[in-house]
């Protein structure tokens, strides 16, 4: 998988992952992205600076320097610090609470399309984040 930051004529930025860059280039040709803020399929890649691993594994994360980055760092703070962390257990557990099975609080963890999409069909209140979740290792 890899990350890149785009961006649209009007200079809206945003990330999204790809299997490749191949891939990426595959679904800009087909007219396949689209600017999630105003619609525009004339995407492009902006440049970044790569995520690069520690010998420790750990990731090293650049500071964020745009408005945009440094919203989406502090939502993610907001959340993480707000929010327990279920991991992949999150449609059982978005479900649960909705049925009272568990106690009501603010999650946050990772769904397929197709299981958030049946959360919201069965009236479950979800809503996707702008990050992908930090996996928590033991």
């Amino acid at each position: 998988m890899i990350r890149y930051d785009l961006h649209c004529p009007s200079d809206h930025g945003f990330e999204s992952w790809f299997q490749s860059a191949s891939a990426y280039d595959a679904l800009r040709a087909a007219g396949q992205l689209a600017c999630p803020v105003c619609g525009s399929p004339d995407i492009a890649k902006a440049l970044m600076a790569p995520m690069v691993r520690t010998s420790t594994g750990s990731e090293k994360l650049t500071t964020p320097d745009t408005p945009e980055q440094q919203a989406l760092a502090a939502l993610r703070k907001q959340v993480e610090e707000n929010s327990e962390y279920v991991g992949m257990n999150f449609v059982t557990e978005a479900r649960r609470i909705h049925d009272g099975d568990a106690p009501e609080r603010a999650i946050y963890g990772e769904a397929k399309p197709d299981e958030a999409r049946r959360l919201i069909e069965d009236g479950v209140p979800v809503a996707p984040l702008p990050f992908r979740p930090l996996r928590k290792s033991n």
